[in-house]
C-alpha cells in the first residue's frame, strides 16, 4: 500500500503548515517512488514531472554530458510507442511535453488540462520507463548533440560562462559542461546508456511531482498504476561528490571573430539553502538584478559603456557563485571592471538606502508570487523544495523573510563576499593586447 505523509500532528488552525496552507500532500508508492502533489481546485490545467535528483555534476568524468544524453534519449520511442505517436498523441490533447537537463537536476514534464491528465499521465510513464535506445537512434542523437555542442561554442553568451565555470572549478563535474564534450559523447554505447538509465532512473533518485486540479489520492492511484513496472531499486542514491573547491583565475580567450568583448567577473556565493539567501537574492537585486539596479544605471545608463549588464547568483547544494556579466567593446573593458569593482566596494562600506532596499524588496516579492501562478511552476517548486530544503514553503513565509533582512544584513554578506583574492576574472573576444593583473581586481 502506499504511503501517505500526514500533516504535522502540532499545526493547528492558528499555526497551519505550508502543507495545509498550499493543500500539499506527499506519498510513498511500495517501490520507493515519492509523489508530491499540490490541488489547486481553481485552475483547469495539471502539471507533472518526473524528476531525478541528479544531474551533470554527478558525473565521472569520462561519462561527461550522459545526463542530457539521456534526456534526448528517451525521446527516441518506447516499447509502445515511436517518436512520432508520442509527437501525435501529445497534440492531440493539447498538451506540452518537455524535458531539461541541470548541474544536479533532470526533469520530464507534461501539461495539459484537467480532463487530460490520465492520457498524459501515461505518456510521461511511458516515455521515463520504457524507452528503448535503439543503437541506430543513439548514432543519430551522437550527431544532434555534436552539433548542439559546436552551436554553442558559437555562442559567445553560452561560451564565456562555460570558461568561467571550468576554471573556477577546475576538475570538477560542478565546473565541466552538461552537454559533455565532443569526445564523451561520441564514446556513448547501448551498453553504457542502458547502464546509465538504470542507475539514474530508480526509486531511491526519483520524485514525481505534480500540481493543478487533482485529488491526491485518485491521483497517486494513477500513479502507482502507470509506475508499476518501475521496481524498487537496489541501487542507492548516486554518491555525492564533496563540493569543490572555488580558484581565483584570470582567464583571456582571444577570439577575434567577435565584435564584444564578454566579462565575467566572479566569486564564490552561498549554497542554495543557505540561512542568508534571502540576504544574497536582495543584494543581487541592488547590484545587478534589473533595470534600476547599480550596474544597470551606472555603466549602461549614465555611461552607455554597454548595452547588456547584470549579476547572476547560481546556488548550488553545497556551493554557489555570484558574477557579473556585461558585453562592451574592448578599450571599455577595462573602465567597465572597474565601476563594477567600485560598487562592491560601495556595497561593503555604506549601507543601503530605505528607498533602494525597499524597491528590491517589493521587486523580489513580486516576482516570487507571479511565479507560483502556475501550475507548472508549482510542480517545479513542488519538486525542488522537497529535494533541497526537505520542507516546503507558502509564499507569505518566504516574503516574510525576505521583509526580515536589513541593510546591516547586505553590508555584512557583501563584506563577506566581495575579497579580491577570491575573485574570477573571464574575458572572451577580441581582446588585442589586452591583459589585467590580479592587482587590478582590488576593492
Amino acid at each position: 500500500m502506499p504511503v501517505s505523509v500526514p500533516v504535522a500532528e502540532n499545526a493547528t488552525s492558528l499555526n497551519p503548515s505550508a502543507e495545509q496552507l498550499r493543500d500539499i500532500r506527499t506519498t510513498t508508492l511500495p517501490n520507493g517512488l515519492l509523489v508530491l502533489t499540490e490541488r489547486m481546485a481553481h485552475m483547469r490545467s495539471v502539471s507533472m514531472g518526473v524528476w531525478l535528483d541528479t544531474g551533470s555534476r554527478d558525473e565521472e568524468e569520462r561519462l561527461n554530458g550522459i545526463s542530457h544524453f539521456l534526456e534526448h534519449m528517451v525521446f527516441k520511442g518506447t516499447t509502445t510507442r515511436s517518436a512520432q505517436q508520442f509527437a501525435r498523441e501529445v497534440d492531440a490533447i493539447g498538451g506540452n511535453l518537455d524535458a531539461f537537463t541541470g548541474k544536479e537536476t533532470v526533469c520530464f514534464n507534461v501539461k495539459t488540462l484537467d480532463e487530460n491528465a490520465p492520457v498524459a499521465l501515461d505518456l510521461l510513464a511511458d516515455l521515463v520507463l520504457h524507452p528503448i535506445f535503439a543503437p541506430e537512434d543513439i548514432a543519430k542523437e551522437q550527431s544532434v548533440i555534436l552539433e548542439e555542442i559546436k552551436m554553442d561554442e558559437d555562442n559567445p553568451d553560452y561560451l564565456v560562462h562555460e570558461l568561467f565555470s571550468q576554471n573556477f572549478w577546475p576538475g570538477d563535474a560542478l565546473g565541466r559542461p552538461i552537454l559533455g564534450t565532443e569526445e564523451t559523447v561520441a564514446s556513448f554505447d547501448q551498453k553504457l546508456v542502458l547502464q546509465e538509465y538504470a542507475r539514474r532512473f530508480s526509486p531511491s533518485n526519483m520524485v514525481f511531482s505534480a500540481a493543478g486540479n487533482i485529488e491526491h489520492d485518485v491521483f497517486v492511484a494513477q500513479v502507482e498504476q502507470a509506475f508499476s513496472s518501475l521496481n524498487a531499486s537496489s541501487h542507492q542514491k548516486l554518491v555525492r561528490t564533496p563540493a569543490p573547491t572555488a580558484q581565483p583565475h584570470i582567464t583571456l580567450r582571444n577570439k577575434e571573430s567577435l565584435e564584444q568583448v564578454q566579462f565575467c567577473l566572479a566569486m564564490p556565493g552561498l549554497p542554495v539553502a543557505h540561512p542568508d539567501r534571502y540576504t544574497a537574492f536582495l543584494l543581487n537585486s541592488i547590484l545587478g538584478g534589473g533595470m534600476s539596479s547599480r550596474l544597470f544605471q551606472s555603466i549602461r545608463e549614465d555611461r552607455g559603456l554597454a548595452y547588456s549588464i547584470f549579476s547572476e547568483l547560481s546556488p548550488f547544494r553545497d556551493t554557489g557563485s555570484l558574477a557579473v556579466y556585461a558585453g562592451c567593446a574592448a578599450d571599455k573593458t577595462r573602465e567597465v571592471l572597474r565601476l563594477t569593482l567600485l560598487e562592491f566596494t560601495r556595497l561593503k562600506q555604506e549601507l543601503v538606502n530605505d528607498d533602494e532596499i525597499k524597491r528590491a524588496k517589493d521587486q523580489i516579492k513580486t516576482n516570487m508570487v507571479l511565479g507560483l501562478e502556475s501550475s507548472s511552476s508549482r510542480m517545479s517548486n513542488l519538486a525542488r523544495q522537497r529535494m533541497y530544503y526537505g520542507r516546503f514553503f507558502t509564499a507569505e513565509e518566504i516574503i516574510s523573510e525576505v521583509e526580515r533582512v536589513t541593510a546591516n544584513d547586505i553590508q555584512r554578506l557583501a563584506q563577506q563576499l566581495f575579497l579580491s583574492d577570491r575573485f574570477a576574472l573571464t574575458l572572451l573576444g577580441n581582446l588585442g593586447d589586452l591583459s589585467f593583473e590580479r592587482a587590478e581586481l582590488a576593492c
